[in-house]
């Protein structure tokens, strides 16, 4: 790859362009001792599983001590792991696993809140003059016309309800743009990043992992006035606040420093940021171009935006989409690091959405494995680095629409349905939604065969295991070459094979206005690949020509071309 890879306008071929990531939700992906929970050495068990799936790295989400209000994302000691999950000396076991058999293990990075109960924010809290408290947010209250305390600003967090949370031990209010129990950490104070850089980054690239994917990473700059927000809910206290701390006026200074002070100095360290409301590609390339030496990629959320509200407050009332709205977010994507130095990702499913197939495809019996193939078509013909999620790779679909709200476990997506108590119809809409949207959809165990909890503890599951397991699960699929898994196994090689044109390909649509096809060209000199896909269960028309291209791989096994694509289809050509 050496020459070819330096004439890429995309810049010097680091290891992880090419590679295919894997994420691991370690609550639900294998229990190796009974208890109901996932754990590491769960992980570790199943490593020569996911090597033979052909993945090159692992990233496993927060498996830090953590109070656990938001599965993780609450760090209480960054040094530590949660009991349930292991142990330092687990990770370790797991990063030599990896590097066994060729893998890397990214961890996840959350440094722009922690948990209240981290030391850090208890030292913080402790007295207006400790030493840690401006480790944090903390402001005193404001008053209204009739002698009420009121927070210092008017904003809206992200789980509903105020970011400020009065403390009556020191008679402030501190900020937390998530739960009450995720305060938000002080990025403008200097002690404060480099206790983050030692805590967080540094002892864990010690132990040998490879990078981090990095949790809300356009967060840490805030401005630091608090001025109020517009009001744009005239019925609410609280207002969408989000560009006072998106973006913020410090943050590509932070970024920057954590890069070269930090993980440069450890080698070609992977970091890939979640980078939330930036729409702008200029923007975006200001973090990953290579020459602003801050992240190595971000993650572009709008694809898991699709069907949301457009609003922090309508977030989980579903809308029905087009088709043109997801050409036109791929295309954007894809399109936009072509003649720079920046590097983009690949994905349709993480932690924080419902399935891709129940989204995206149809989860009815007779399309469900069809509409899976079609998707992993989509995605390994996607420039950039690719992500896949757990049980992606199985056709794993969101929970059935007939479970109670009672099943559902995410803090977010529960607090917005207890906002609607008292608005029957609200509430109706926001249960609705949520049958679609709902984080909880990823987060079901994963289904590894048919026997009791699919295979996923011995105990009782955490979370309930989806009633189709003994249907869908990687033991009966393994052993099927026409599975899902079989299928991502075949696809995720030919990636490898075309990286030219898929991994390293520029993006050009076709038939934009086609509501049921999307038809894609990928190039890279004199080669070319062109990608159909019908997003619909019924036969669609080819509407473009494939003279002169040679049929690479199609999700139905007959092979015999024709010019119309059947239900859910998929193919890819290749000029011969």
């Amino acid at each position: 790859m050496g020459s070819y890879a330096e004439s890429v306008p995309t810049g010097r071929n680091n290891w992880w362009k090419e590679a295919t990531v894997y994420q691991v939700y370690p609550a639900s992906f294998k229990d190796s001792n009974g208890d109901g929970w996932g754990d590491i050495p769960g992980v570790i068990e199943k490593i020569p599983y996911l090597h033979a799936l052909g993945v090159d790295v692992v990233w496993l989400s927060p498996m830090y001590d953590s109070p656990m209000h938001d599965m993780g994302y609450d760090v209480s000691d960054y040094e530590k792991v949660l009991p349930a999950y292991g142990t330092v000396e687990d990770v370790e076991k797991l990063v030599q696993a990896c590097h066994e058999r060729g893998m890397k293990l990214l961890l996840d990075l959350v440094i722009n809140h922690t948990s209240d109960q981290h030391q850090w924010f208890q030292e913080s809290r402790g007295s207006k003059d400790n030493e840690k408290r401006d480790w944090y947010f903390w402001r005193p209250p404001r008053y209204d016309a009739n002698g009420n305390r009121q927070p210092p600003s008017n904003y809206r967090g992200y789980f509903a309800g105020s970011t400020w949370t009065w403390d009556e031990h020191t008679q402030e209010y501190y900020l937390h743009l998530y739960a009450k129990e995720q305060p938000d950490l002080n990025w403008d104070n200097e002690a404060t990043r480099k206790a983050i850089y030692q805590s967080a980054i540094r002892f864990w690239l010690d132990k040998g992992i490879d990078g981090f994917r990095v949790d809300t990473v356009n967060k840490y700059s805030k401005h630091t006035d608090f001025p109020d927000a517009p009001i744009t809910d005239p019925n609410s206290d609280i207002q969408p606040a989000i560009q006072m701390w998106c973006n913020g006026p410090r943050i590509h200074e932070f970024v920057r420093e954590m890069h070269g002070d930090v993980l440069q100095p450890y080698g070609d360290v992977v970091t890939i940021g979640e980078l939330a409301n930036t729409p702008d590609p200029r923007d975006v390339l200001r973090y990953v171009g290579a020459s602003e030496r801050e992240l190595s990629m971000v993650f572009h959320l709008d694809i898991g935006h699709i069907g949301m509200g457009d609003s922090l407050e309508d977030k989980y009332i579903f809308h029905p989409w087009k088709l043109t709205q997801m050409k036109i977010i791929v295309s954007k994507w894809q399109s936009f690091i072509e003649g720079t130095d920046g590097w983009t990702t690949a994905f349709c499913e993480n932690h924080d959405n419902g399935r891709s197939v129940s989204r995206f495809g149809s989860d009815a019996p007779e399309h469900r494995a069809r509409s899976a193939m079609m998707l992993a078509i989509l995605m390994v013909a996607m420039t950039g680095t690719l992500f896949l999620y757990q049980g992606q790779e199985i056709g794993m679909t969101n929970a059935p629409r007939d479970w109670s709200v009672e099943e559902y476990k995410d803090i977010e997506g529960r607090g917005y349905y207890r906002e609607a108590e008292g608005d029957p119809a609200r509430q109706k809409q926001i249960m609705d939604g949520l049958r679609i949207l709902a984080r909880d959809h990823a987060r079901l165990p994963m289904q590894w065969d048919a026997s009791s909890h699919a295979g996923f503890t011995t105990g009782k599951p955490w979370m309930r295991v989806h009633d189709l397991y003994p249907e869908i699960n990687v033991l009966r699929q393994e052993s099927d070459p026409g599975s899902v898994l079989s299928f991502w196994k075949n696809v995720l090689r030919l990636r490898k094979e075309h990286r030219d044109l898929f991994i390293h390909g520029a993006f050009e649509l076709l038939d934009f206005e086609n509501q049921e096809t999307f038809c894609f060209v990928k190039s890279r000199g004199e080669k070319k690949a062109l990608v159909v896909l019908n997003f619909t269960d019924s036969n669609q028309p080819l509407t473009v020509s494939t003279v002169g291209m040679e049929l690479l791989v199609s999700n139905y096994t007959d092979l015999a071309v024709s010019e119309t694509l059947q239900p859910w289809e998929g193919r890819i050509y290749i000029i011969s």
